[in-house]
């Protein structure tokens, strides 16, 4: 398919995160090297420090979040765009009183999640 709604696309709960979810909008079976997906935090939602073991490319639609990436936290908001290295620890909180929505674009690649210990 070249051309669906957003809102067709079933919202799934992140299984380590807190009030979030992730709709897989393009699935690595219907885009040969790239996926897309949207993320959705409610207020005082988030996910914990861990790491991939692939890039993410991310824009933020939606509300403001502080997002941990290595050392640095950084304060996002809509239409900030940002980079998180592969294997490099990051979480996400959302710190505004709307949903905190971005769109996360990953390789087709394996990737292998890893929680960070003492959180």
């Amino acid at each position: 398919m070249f051309v669906k709604h957003a809102e067709e696309v079933e919202k799934k709960p992140v299984s380590a995160g807190r009030d979030t979810t992730i709709q897989v909008l393009i699935s690595s079976e219907e885009g040969p090297h790239f996926a897309m997906r949207k993320f959705s935090m409610a207020p005082g939602g988030g996910m914990p420090r861990h790491t991939n073991t692939v890039e993410h490319e991310q824009y933020v639609l939606r509300g403001r979040a502080r997002i941990g990436i290595g050392d640095a936290v950084y304060e996002v908001q809509a239409g900030d765009v940002v980079f998180i290295p592969a294997g490099v620890v990051h979480f996400y909180e959302n710190i505004g009183e709307e949903p905190f929505e971005f769109l996360c674009i990953v390789p087709n690649q394996t990737d292998e999640i890893c929680l960070v210990e003492g959180d």
